[in-house]
């Protein structure tokens, strides 16, 4: 198994922790290479979970990236370690955020993206713990910089979550009304979220809200759809959705085989 190793500064005089990243597995597109999306899987999941099923997707111009997380202590598992992004205790608002985790794994995503080709659309999505993090690097593109001030260094063009929520939401409203390129960059980027009513691990409301905070921050292309009983996982509905939106909302309207 291939490892890469990410170290991002926490901005303090502490020492900064160095994240092992896992294996990265990649769907090279069967038609024009018109877009490339970083996948993020769930917490204690990898990325060939997600790879299997973005191969049978006919988006045939788009090439999908879908590293593995650090193994890492979680709170919410009373610290027993296991694939994530970042910490997490608590699923809400008002819990705390891991900034160093998430630097560090929005760095991993920027740094996965750096080598595609300059006339290349670059996109980040992922499922649960990945669309948080996926939601995060957005954010991080659209205020040009990540939590600990450093520059965020990639251009992205699309964002899809499944069954996440927003980090840090609670100070993001404040900090994109200090910028009049933030709001300009947040305007125009297509975002789509979905997540089924019966989700019994990250609430459906916990989706609604982070939508509701993301539009209220000045995100006007973004799309939240809603699936009845559909808990925890993905379905080919919900597939097909992003399938459609992709190849319409964002811009991807190649043929599709």
């Amino acid at each position: 198994m291939s490892y890469n190793t990410s170290a991002v500064g926490s901005g303090s005089r502490n020492t900064t922790r160095t994240f092992e990243f896992g294996r990265t597995h990649v769907v090279r597109p069967k038609g024009k290479h018109q877009a490339t999306i970083v996948w993020l899987h769930g917490l204690g999941d990898k990325g060939s979970s997600w790879s299997q099923l973005l191969e049978t997707l006919p988006l045939p111009n788009i090439k999908w990236i879908c590293p593995t997380a650090p193994t890492r202590p979680v709170a919410i598992f009373g610290g027993f370690p296991c694939t994530a992004w970042f910490d997490v205790g608590d699923i809400s608002e008002d819990a705390p955020d891991d900034l160093e985790g998430l630097d560090a794994s929005a760095a991993h995503v920027a740094n996965l993206l750096s080598t595609e080709p300059a006339d290349i659309k670059l996109g980040v999505g992922g499922f649960s713990m990945g669309a948080a993090t996926a939601l995060y690097s957005a954010t991080c593109h659209i205020l040009g910089q990540y939590g600990n001030g450093n520059l965020y260094p990639i251009n992205l063009s699309v964002v899809v979550g499944l069954s996440g929520w927003l980090p840090c939401s609670r100070t993001l409203r404040n900090r994109m009304e200090r910028s009049d390129e933030a709001a300009r960059r947040a305007a125009s980027l297509p975002i789509l979220l979905c997540h089924g009513s019966g989700d019994d691990v990250v609430a459906h409301q916990h989706g609604e809200k982070s939508a509701q905070a993301l539009s209220s921050a000045g995100f006007r292309n973004l799309t939240f759809r809603s699936y009845n009983g559909l808990g925890h996982y993905t379905i080919p509905e919900e597939m097909d959705e992003v399938c459609n939106w992709l190849t319409t909302r964002s811009g991807l309207d190649g043929p599709r085989s």
